[in-house]
């Protein structure tokens, strides 16, 4: 029996679009470190924004309870009824804020979230300012759009985040909005409240939309995490289940939208992603049961003691940390001083020192020479192993 021979052929011709995803340059380091500790080298990881906690034995139960009842089939698109209304009532208790359950669309992370906000509020050629540094997916959400990400150089003298006076200073008429994250990833740091409120009532005269990723509120340190959805019902705000409460590749999460906006924002959570894993929605129900809540308030109590740990203890080693964080679990170092550019240095650190962190560069243009990010999101003793190598390292 004759067989017919496949042709080989040229590959389809990508979307334009394609050209202005860059590379996530942090997994090229991570994969380096993965194959020092594979070949028996002690590496300790600290570059991936993850916490070591896993998710709550409470949760693991709700899904093999849903999995054997059969709870396994597609739910509505914007998500379970009883994790909308547990995560409405949760933003009552711990914010005093009075969110309709029909405001909050359940998702496939907070990735997934934010895509939805980008296609809901992004058209062709619009600008959304963000800040750089600022996470890198963010500004490719814009651009798989079509929208163009402008980024606003940002520093420690605004603590890495946005001001009004910036916004203003860089918004256009092609400008329609701002994508903010605070806390944020990379440096940790947080928009003082009532900033924030300025910078929303000034994106507000201007007819924009704000979005805001509060994807690390929970993990505040220094004041009572106030969200921005104190601010109005106009706000599309998103979180996820993955940093406080460690559900990390369960993926789900959620967006807060205008009350106007919910149908047009389930008609595209229908035809993209259809609805978020029926089992993680059963299972994230336990996330709010009160031993839940306690144990996340004790981790959140464990990074914060990390965190005044390891800021000191860097600066005591000779590295610069120019602003102490306020969230999230990173520290943002400035190495500029030591005579080497970022990239060489995490890759001196990983190579004779076995620490890995991440060089600026993921995360955007300005500085990104001099600044690293490092995660402070694994235990107690790997840190302070860590910074003695850094240390020892820094010594020679």
């Amino acid at each position: 029996m004759s067989r017919t021979r496949a042709t080989a052929g040229a590959p389809p011709r990508l979307a334009r679009r394609t050209d202005r995803i860059a590379p996530f340059k942090v997994m090229e380091l991570v994969k380096q470190a993965s194959a020092l500790k594979a070949s028996g080298h002690p590496v300790i990881q600290l570059n991936i924004g993850e916490p070591d906690f896993t998710a709550l034995p409470a949760v693991v139960a709700a899904l093999e309870r849903a999995a054997r009842s059969g709870l396994t089939q597609y739910t509505p698109a914007t998500g379970i009824e009883p994790l909308r209304a547990a995560i409405a009532r949760d933003y009552g208790e711990r914010y005093g804020l009075d969110i309709a359950p029909s405001r909050i669309i359940i998702t496939a992370g907070a990735s997934a979230a934010l895509l939805l906000a980008c296609c809901a509020l992004v058209d062709t050629g619009d600008r959304v300012l963000l800040t750089d540094p600022s996470y890198p997916c963010n500004r490719h959400f814009v651009s798989a759009f079509d929208g163009i990400p402008d980024l606003v150089p940002v520093g420690p003298d605004t603590r890495f985040q946005m001001t009004r006076a910036l916004l203003e200073s860089h918004w256009t008429a092609q400008t329609r909005g701002t994508l903010l994250a605070t806390p944020a990833n990379p440096t940790g740091t947080s928009i003082p409240h009532d900033e924030l409120g300025a910078i929303i009532e000034s994106v507000r005269a201007r007819a924009g939309f704000t979005i805001v990723d509060e994807i690390y509120l929970g993990l505040s340190y220094d004041t009572p995490p106030r969200s921005a959805l104190a601010f109005g019902d106009d706000l599309v705000v998103t979180n996820s289940f993955s940093k406080y409460f460690s559900m990390t590749g369960w993926r789900l999460g959620w967006l807060v939208v205008p009350e106007s906006l919910v149908g047009t924002f389930e008609k595209l959570a229908q035809n993209l992603f259809i609805c978020a894993s029926a089992l993680a929605q059963q299972a994230a129900l336990a996330c709010f049961e009160p031993e839940s809540l306690a144990i996340f308030e004790a981790r959140r109590q464990s990074l914060k003691e990390r965190r005044d740990f390891i800021v000191p203890a860097l600066r005591q080693a000779g590295l610069d940390v120019p602003v102490t964080p306020d969230g999230a679990f990173y520290v943002y170092l400035d190495c500029a001083r030591l005579g080497m550019d970022s990239g060489r240095f995490a890759q001196r650190l990983l190579d004779e020192a076995h620490v890995s962190i991440v060089p600026g560069h993921d995360f955007g243009t300005h500085d990104a020479d001099r600044y690293l990010r490092l995660s402070y999101a694994t235990e107690r003793s790997l840190i302070e192993e860590a910074v003695g190598r850094i240390a020892r390292l820094l010594a020679r």
